[in-house]
């Protein structure tokens, strides 16, 4: 007769006494690998201060404080207001100019606010709010046009025989400047430095780039309350 401390067979032999499993063994936080960990979080914060320095070299610049003898200040001026229209016109399209060309700081609550500059809701139309009466030249918003497009990284803005606001001027290309201070007469060739011309109330300043050329350039209305 077999012995009864064999296994029968096809039976597997039972481990452990009284066939219980082997406990299972937990992992302690000190079992962990340290060093892994350790690179693993200096790595993290590598690429967080990456983000950061990136972020902080790459943060629009802000305006300065005086741009062609006109400053910025923290509210519009109403001692002196009135409005001139800038018409830029490019293969006989007029385009409009960015809004907010004079405006530091976020459109909803700006910083400051240059004597000449640009509302959202007025295309094409320069504001000049000026504390006390003064002469302003078409030359002093360009240079504060320039100012602005430099913090919001566009384009350099100049008007000279070579460049007109953001477009370099070709071999064959010319500017013609027409004036028209709505005096009666229409619009008018302005043959010296558009640059000087003198901002007047209600005046429309039209720069075509030709060819093609225009007979007149169109009219401008301005909105009601301008």
């Amino acid at each position: 007769m077999a012995s009864k401390t064999k296994a029968r067979a096809g039976e597997r032999p039972v481990k452990g006494k009284g066939g219980r499993r082997p406990p299972v063994r937990v992992k302690r936080a000190s079992d962990l690998p340290i060093l892994p960990i350790a690179v693993l979080a200096v790595l993290v914060l590598l690429v967080i201060a990456m983000i950061a320095y990136i972020a902080y070299n790459n943060r629009p610049a802000p305006l300065p404080a005086t741009v062609a003898g006109i400053p910025c200040d923290q509210l519009e001026h109403t001692q002196v207001h009135y409005h001139v229209a800038l018409q830029i016109m490019y293969q006989g399209t007029v385009l409009s100019i960015p809004a907010n060309i004079g405006i530091s700081g976020d459109p909803t609550s700006p910083t400051c606010y240059y004597w000449l500059h640009v509302h959202p809701a007025n295309n094409n139309v320069i504001h000049i709010e000026s504390p006390a009466t003064d002469t302003f030249t078409l030359g002093q918003f360009i240079a504060i046009w320039n100012a602005w497009a430099k913090t919001s990284g566009s384009p350099a803005v100049a008007l000279n025989a070579t460049q007109v606001a953001t477009f370099k001027l070709t071999s064959d290309e010319k500017l013609v400047t027409y004036v028209d201070l709505q005096d009666g007469k229409g619009a008018q060739v302005y043959a010296g430095d558009p640059s000087g011309i003198v901002l007047r109330a209600h005046e429309v300043i039209t720069l075509e780039i030709t060819p093609p050329a225009a007979a007149t350039p169109p009219a401008f209305t301005f909105a009601s309350g301008l």
